[in-house]
């Protein structure tokens, strides 16, 4: 794979670093038996030393070039199914060669990390986990608690229908070329049981969009047009706090309250 320049259009930072890659998998822990899926196996960092630990793995690679070298690299370390396609676009329940759910993992691009998050989560009935490096401030934003700075709408999503923990942080120089931020690896678990899920799931988006959408109102402003003060503040929820301040419970009797109102 020497000559490859990474593509900016890909959003292409090939990692780098061996033991990186190490601390990853031990997070991970990889066992055969289990169907894993790669996302953007770049040149194989990854991709290798999970295939050795597993011996067959399923990856998504959207640049044509580089495809036919990872299989030829990856041919004396177990089996390798490559396919040529953009994971924000894909059926990840179609691409299931077993009924068992895909253990998802990669180094993301991160020009789309966080729409592909959002893609991942409305296939969950077919994840069984995910472990992916991504800008350190995505992670902050994924892994974030009520009160901090990093919470938002997309904490409120993630957190609704999963276990978000913040595992390491990855430096620039760990990557060819270097990114320009910092880097950080998350574990995204589907919880057994989602706090909301269908219906209701829509209606949290809903109202955390709204609620975020100028994170320096109140509640009262930001959702004036969906719920008025009273009913809010009949429901335990202060109409006067900033949406930061609210934990998913409320974002939850929030929701109810938007279901009964609509």
């Amino acid at each position: 794979m020497k000559g490859h320049q990474p593509r900016k259009r890909f959003g292409q930072n090939f990692l780098r670093d061996a033991s990186v890659v190490e601390r990853m998998l031990q997070w991970a822990n990889p066992q055969p038996g289990q169907p894993w899926l790669e996302i953007g196996p770049g040149q194989g960092a990854l991709t290798l030393p999970l295939l050795q630990r597993i011996g067959e793995l399923t990856a998504i690679e959207l640049d044509r070039d580089l495809i036919t070298p990872l299989q030829l690299k990856a041919e004396r370390h177990g089996k390798l199914r490559i396919v040529q396609a953009d994971a924000l676009k894909t059926d990840f329940r179609a691409l299931r060669t077993v009924d068992a759910p895909w253990h998802v993992i990669g180094n993301l691009p991160y020009n789309i990390s966080t729409p592909l998050v959002f893609h991942l989560l409305a296939q969950l009935d077919c994840i069984a986990s995910m472990h992916f490096m991504l800008q350190k401030e995505v992670v902050e934003r994924l892994t974030a608690r009520p009160g901090s700075k990093a919470w938002g709408r997309l904490s409120v999503m993630v957190q609704m229908q999963c276990e978000a923990r913040f595992l390491f942080e990855v430096p620039p120089e760990a990557f060819h070329p270097p990114p320009k931020v910092q880097s950080a690896i998350v574990a995204l678990l589907p919880r057994p049981q989602p706090l909301a899920q269908g219906p209701l799931l829509k209606r949290v988006e809903q109202v955390a969009a709204a609620a975020f959408n100028q994170r320096r109102k109140t509640l009262r402003n930001n959702l004036r047009q969906m719920i008025d003060a009273e009913t809010m503040a009949s429901a335990g929820i202060d109409p006067g706090q900033r949406p930061e301040q609210l934990g998913l419970e409320d974002f939850l009797t929030l929701a109810r309250l938007l279901d009964t109102a609509g």
